[in-house]
């Protein structure tokens, strides 16, 4: 009789992909330990390798990231502790265990002057700390040349379980009567529950490399935020404006839409449009009888 695999998800408690992987795993049937955000303990010796010790697990999901974008322009060291010397710390750790690693980055490792959705093997150009970090991250994995690495890019996240954009924009839009959004920013939003969900499948299917997976379709900001007021029936109206009246101190790609093809491939799945996530987000998760967990 064959033992039930354990996973370990890096980040499952209370983390906005965190959560909603483990219990996507957990419902799989799958033996799954999930820890908080990382902290200065896990760099001391031994403990991250104690912990992997201890639970032996046939799979480590890392969502572990410091993902404050604005403010990792003026933390820049705490950014790399985080994205990239913690994933290199890992994969280090995870080379000496016959077990996958599932790590976990973002659309900021591409420069946005793109016009056409960026392939996986794209030329790569942050213009942030954050986007640099996360990159540097991608790279110390891939140098181990790890047999079961996959690293997940993915963007634009809304989900249950803490707080995010569209959560955020339904907070505001009940309490004001219009909201000036931004317009030229273009990219894939993408609903934790179902990255989960195909994170898992890609997983399932031993796919390794880099792969992108989002839910399809193409928005800006701006059009994410009037289609969650519209589906939650909301009176506000949404003003497109450009980046430059909403200054922030990190620069963002002004396009960043992921290519999914490898994913599908991979899987056989096609991955379903933003806005029908969107609609299930709001309607079950994010209307106002909803809890608002942050």
């Amino acid at each position: 009789m064959s033992k039930t695999p354990k996973v370990l998800v890096l980040g499952g408690k209370g983390g906005l992909l965190g959560a909603s992987l483990a219990a996507v795993l957990e419902k799989s049937g799958r033996h799954v330990a999930v820890t908080g955000r990382p902290g200065r303990d896990v760099f001391e010796a031994g403990a991250l390798e104690d912990l992997l010790d201890k639970l032996e697990p046939d799979a480590v999901f890392n969502t572990w990231a410091y993902t404050q974008v604005d403010k990792a322009e003026d933390e820049p060291a705490e950014a790399r502790r985080i994205n990239e010397a913690l994933p290199a710390l890992l994969g280090r750790l995870v080379q000496e265990r016959p077990c996958k690693l599932v790590h976990f980055s973002t659309d900021f490792v591409f420069d946005g002057k793109k016009d056409s959705p960026y392939l996986p093997n794209d030329p790569t150009g942050p213009s942030s700390v954050y986007g640099e970090t996360k990159l540097a991250g991608e790279r110390a994995l891939l140098s181990l040349n790890l047999p079961n690495l996959l690293i997940v890019r993915t963007a634009w996240l809304f989900g249950p379980g803490k707080k995010n954009f569209v959560r955020t924009i339904l907070d505001l839009a009940a309490e004001r009567d219009e909201l000036r959004v931004v317009h030229d920013q273009v990219g894939s939003p993408t609903y934790t529950c179902d990255l989960a969900a195909w994170a898992v499948a890609l997983a399932a299917k031993d796919a390794t490399g880099v792969i992108h997976v989002v839910n399809s379709g193409r928005a800006s900001w701006a059009e994410l935020a009037a289609e969650a007021i519209r589906l939650a029936g909301l009176p506000c109206r949404v003003v497109p404006i450009p980046s430059a009246e909403y200054p922030q101190k990190a620069r963002r790609p002004a396009y960043s839409v992921l290519d999914t093809a490898a994913f599908s491939k991979a899987t056989g799945i096609t991955p379903r449009p933003w806005a029908q996530a969107l609609a299930d987000y709001v309607y079950r998760e994010a209307g106002p009888a909803a809890d608002n967990a942050d």
